[in-house]
C-alpha cells in the first residue's frame, strides 16, 4: 500500500504529481467504470441502478449512482501509487460528524485492491451547490457562511492527535488509532519546501533571488512552528469543498488532504483565497468557540506562505494558469489564468512582507 511520509500535499508531490488533475489525464476512466458496475452490483445486490460520471476535479474519478430514487456519490482512487488514505479520510469525516460538523454519510470504503484494481468509497450524495459556485454568481451572503465555517474549524480543532503531518494508515487499519507520520511539526512543514521552491524558479514563476528571501523568512521564524501536539487540519478547505445554500453550510467535503497540524493552517488556506473582510468574518466565528493560538499573526504568515506554495506548484504544473474564468478557481470576470497567475503571486509576496515587516491581517 502507498504511504504519504514523503508527501508535504498529495497532487504536487505524488510521484505522479499531477495525474490525477490534468486535462484528458483521467487514465483508465472506462474500465474503471465498467468495473465499477460489478462492484455496486455486488453492493446493491442487483443491477437495477445507473452510473454516470460526477466530472470530478480532484485527486480522484467520480460517479454518480442512482437507485430507487437514492443517489449515491462514488469516488475512485486509481492513481499508480495505490494510496490507501481513503480509510483515513472516512475515519475521519465520521469522526467530525460525530461532533457535529456536517458532513457526508459514508456506506462503504475499501483500499485493499484485493478485489477490485482501485480503491474506492460510497457515500452520501448531498445535493447541495458547492458555495464557491454561488460566491462566483455573487449570491452568496459571504459574511453568514464564513462565520459558520470558522466555528466549524474551531471545533474540528478538538480532534487531536499524536504525531504531525499525514495519518499513517497502517496504525489506523491495525491499531484503529489516528497518529501522524512525522514526530515534529517542524519537520512536516519544511517538507519538500526548497523542491518546491526550485520547481517555481525552474518554471520562471519565482526567480531565484524571490525565492531565496521567501525560504529565508521562513527559516527565521521556525521557532513559530515547535508546537507539542497536532489538531485536525482540513488542509484543503475552500468554498468547493463546502456544500451549501446562500446562507447556510449543509456539508463540508474532501477530507482526503487531512493533516495533524497547526490551528493557524486552515484559517490561513481561506486566506488563500480571501479578503480581509471576509477572513474577519471567519475569525469572529472562530473565536465564539476558542481564542486563537498563540503568536498567531507569525503562525498564520508562515501558514500562508506554506500554503500559497503548494498551490502554485499546482497551478503551474497542472496549467492552470492558462485557464479562462470558467474554472472553478478563477474568479467571473477576472482576467482568467493571468489574474490567477498575478494573485498566485502576490499572495507569496505578502506572506513574505507579514513575515519580515510583521504585518496584521489588515493587509490581505
Amino acid at each position: 500500500m502507498g504511504t504519504r511520509k514523503n508527501i508535504y500535499y498529495w497532487k504536487c508531490d505524488r510521484p505522479s504529481a499531477f495525474f490525477a488533475i490534468k486535462e484528458g489525464n483521467e487514465g483508465n476512466a472506462k474500465e474503471v467504470q465498467e468495473e465499477l458496475e460489478v462492484l455496486l452490483t455486488n453492493y446493491f445486490g442487483s443491477e437495477h441502478f445507473s452510473l454516470s460520471s460526477a466530472g470530478g476535479q480532484g485527486n480522484h474519478l467520480t460517479f454518480l449512482a442512482s437507485r430507487n430514487n437514492e443517489s449515491y456519490f462514488v469516488r475512485v482512487e486509481n492513481g499508480p501509487e495505490k494510496d490507501d488514505y481513503m480509510e483515513v479520510e472516512t475515519t475521519i469525516i465520521n469522526r467530525v460528524r460525530d461532533i457535529g460538523i456536517p458532513t457526508p454519510n459514508i456506506y462503504a470504503v475499501d483500499s485493499s485492491r484485493i478485489k477490485y484494481d482501485f480503491a474506492w468509497q460510497i457515500m452520501e450524495n448531498v445535493e447541495f451547490s458547492d458555495l464557491n459556485r454561488i460566491y462566483k454568481s455573487h449570491k452568496l451572503q459571504t459574511r453568514t457562511v464564513m462565520r459558520e465555517l470558522g466555528t466549524y474549524i474551531a471545533r474540528w480543532q478538538s480532534i487531536s492527535t499524536d504525531g504531525f503531518g499525514p495519518y499513517n494508515s497502517d496504525i489506523l487499519r491495525v491499531d484503529g488509532r489516528l497518529e501522524g507520520l512525522h514526530s515534529t511539526y517542524r519537520d512536516y512543514y519544511m517538507l519538500n519546501i526548497e523542491k518546491h521552491f526550485d520547481f517555481l524558479v525552474q518554471h520562471s514563476f519565482l526567480t531565484k533571488e524571490k525565492a531565496d528571501s521567501f525560504l529565508g523568512a521562513v527559516v527565521a521564524n521556525l521557532k513559530f512552528l515547535d508546537i507539542s501536539r497536532g489538531c485536525l487540519v482540513h488542509k484543503d478547505l475552500a468554498l468547493w469543498n463546502v456544500l451549501g445554500t446562500e446562507d447556510c453550510i449543509k456539508a463540508v467535503i474532501d477530507w482526503d488532504d487531512t493533516i495533524s497540524g497547526d490551528p493557524t493552517d486552515d484559517i490561513s488556506l481561506m486566506a488563500c483565497f480571501h479578503s480581509k473582510e471576509e477572513m474577519n468574518a471567519l475569525i469572529e466565528g472562530y473565536q465564539e468557540i476558542k481564542p486563537l493560538p498563540e503568536n498567531f499573526i507569525p503562525r498564520f504568515w508562515l501558514h500562508l506562505m506554506r500554503n500559497m506554495l503548494f498551490k502554485a506548484v499546482i497551478r503551474v504544473g497542472a496549467g492552470y494558469f492558462k485557464k479562462d474564468s470558467n474554472y472553478f478557481l478563477i474568479n467571473s470576470g477576472s482576467e482568467g489564468g493571468l489574474g490567477l497567475h498575478n494573485f498566485t503571486l502576490s499572495r507569496l509576496e505578502l506572506a513574505y512582507e507579514g513575515l519580515t515587516e510583521l504585518k496584521s491581517m489588515d493587509d490581505l
